[in-house]
């Protein structure tokens, strides 16, 4: 692997760790720049006012300079330092550790699996500053959140924890984009749990954004909307129609939760189509592909998994959402594929999360997919019939 590569790999390694909280502090070192006082650097990761952020702590022989970056400015910064100033860096999170190191032209990376490291709190008083901190709102109490007296009902920890975490996730990314009101469409929206989070959250930390869900049901887009003008979110809308039959020109983040089969493909697709710079999908139910691994011919080394119906159902997961990640790849998206919730609250707890630009060869990815296709006996994926490739 040549060595931006393997740069690449550890900001992916890092980005990955920032969004999905499971990152506790970052290490940078063997500095050789010109500030002759400068002894390294540490970073953590932060919750302010403005969003999420990662923590630099600049640390000189007299005086400890601090900077707070957004995830973009942070890659881009631990990229370029990488590649110059710093010959080593290390990312510590609850899962593993990952050093970089770098000798002459020489670079090397060592992943160390760690267990019983707990996750750190991104600040002293992270609960009061939560996405959804607490439930005496309109929208939460109408949606069966929240009873009267405004706390959470027990039998709404699960949804609550997943909304939050999802709020988590997609309120950095979306407040980094180029636009500085981008417009953000929720394909397949249901009650609109997400999009009243996001619009609270938005409201709350004054960014400017337009949230549109698309459903199907009539009845639910009436009731959206009726909530989300009593809710006074005035940037929030709900629209009738199919995933594949809305316009979603000019979307600049498609996110899709939970959307059956192949309806998560058409919401990848519209994503693709429309040139979002950000894709984000919640798989569920993966029929479309199990069913031509039944039917098909896969390579007789995975027969001692393929025969087991549990197996089967698990391997179907696991090939069609990388699929979906070596297609969006293919289209122009760095793709990562990873655990939004514990599976306590949620079986169907991946996430799929693309964005757009610095991605792979596309005859690379696309040769993968062949190659994935032809191991396991699958015909065709629903997305490559979508993206005619």
């Amino acid at each position: 692997m040549s060595a931006p590569d393997r740069i690449e790999e550890f900001v992916l390694a890092l980005q990955t760790a920032f969004i999905d909280g499971s990152i506790t502090r970052l290490k940078l070192g063997g500095y050789h720049g010109p500030e002759a006082e400068l002894k390294g650097i540490e970073a953590r990761k932060v919750l302010l006012n403005a969003g999420e952020r990662l923590s630099f702590v600049y640390r000189y022989k007299t005086r400890d300079i601090t900077k707070n970056l957004t995830v973009d400015e942070a890659m881009s910064f631990v990229r370029s330092g990488l590649s110059g100033e710093y010959r080593s860096a290390r990312i510590e999170t609850t899962d593993y550790d990952l050093q970089f190191e770098r000798q002459g032209d020489k670079y090397r990376l060592k992943k160390t699996e760690v267990t019983g490291r707990d996750a750190v709190e991104a600040s002293h008083d992270r609960a009061k500053n939560r996405p959804l901190a607490s439930g005496g709102k309109v929208w939460m109490k109408a949606l069966g959140l929240a009873g009267a007296d405004g706390k959470i009902l027990a039998a709404s920890q699960d949804k609550f924890r997943q909304i939050n975490k999802m709020v988590e996730i997609f309120a950095p990314l979306i407040q980094e984009l180029s636009p500085d009101h981008p417009r953000i469409v929720d394909m397949g929206a249901g009650k609109g749990y997400l999009d009243f989070a996001l619009a609270d959250h938005f409201k709350r930390t004054a960014t400017r954004a337009e949230i549109y869900g698309v459903e199907l049901r009539p009845q639910l887009v009436e009731d959206g909307n009726r909530l989300a003008q009593e809710s006074g979110f005035s940037n929030l809308h709900f629209v009738p129609g199919s995933i594949l039959d809305y316009d979603a020109t000019g979307a600049d983040t498609v996110i899709a939760l939970h959307a059956c089969d192949t309806a998560t493909d058409d919401a990848i697709y519209q994503g693709i189509r429309a040139g979002a710079e950000l894709i984000a999908v919640a798989p569920c139910c993966h029929k479309q592909v199990r069913r031509q691994m039944e039917e098909g011919t896969a390579d007789t080394r995975l027969d001692f998994l393929l025969r087991h119906g549990t197996f089967l159902e698990k391997q179907a997961e696991m090939v069609t959402d990388g699929l979906r990640a070596l297609l969006l790849e293919a289209s122009g998206y760095r793709t990562k594929v990873f655990e939004f919730v514990s599976d306590a609250h949620t079986p169907k707890n991946n996430l799929i999360v693309a964005q757009k630009g610095r991605a792979g060869s596309r005859e690379a990815a696309m040769r993968r997919v062949g190659e994935v296709k032809a191991m396991f006996g699958i015909e065709k994926h629903y997305l490559e019939g979508l993206l005619g490739v």
